[in-house]
């Protein structure tokens, strides 16, 4: 498969297990600084700043935030496949990749844009939670791009001679 769709398909369902912990951590955090996570925050921002009709309801902007961020960990992922290197550890790689996505997002991009303020500005907890599960989702796009493109390393392609 080629190393950009597998990097996307690979970032795209990375973002399950990412999803998961982050919903799992967010409960852990003290009462105070269990405000919204990151990708609500950040589509709360966009959708407000949207000069057209706005979503409705909590379910709406629930369901466009899951959207954004499935699609953004896609985007990211095609990132990883362009980049990684091919028979090196994809999961210390992957992990360190996630960081850096964490690093350009939120010390970056993001405050830059003025969508949220800088992760340095944010409860110590918080920022844990989130470089926790960049390394998840870093991890799991590593594999997955690895698995979809060099198939033979994990036993699901058939062997060439059987001898």
């Amino acid at each position: 498969m080629n190393r950009y769709l597998a990097g996307a398909l690979g970032g795209l369902l990375a973002t399950v297990p990412m999803t998961i912990a982050m919903g799992r951590l967010h409960k852990r955090l003290p009462r105070e600084e269990q405000y919204p996570l990151p990708p609500r925050e950040i589509t709360e921002d966009v959708v407000e700043r949207m000069p057209v009709n706005k979503p409705r309801g909590d379910t709406s902007l629930t369901q466009l935030t899951l959207a954004a961020h499935f699609a953004y960990g896609a985007a990211a992922g095609t990132l990883w496949g362009a980049l990684a290197p091919k028979n090196q550890r994809p999961v210390a790689g992957g992990m360190a990749f996630g960081l850096a996505v964490w690093a350009a997002s939120y010390l970056g991009w993001i405050p830059a844009a003025k969508v949220l303020r800088p992760a340095t500005q944010h409860p110590a907890r918080r920022n844990l939670l989130m470089l926790a599960v960049h390394c998840i989702w870093g991890a799991s796009t590593a594999g997955w791009t690895r698995l979809l493109t060099e198939p033979r390393t994990h036993g699901f392609a058939r062997k060439a001679n059987r001898g």
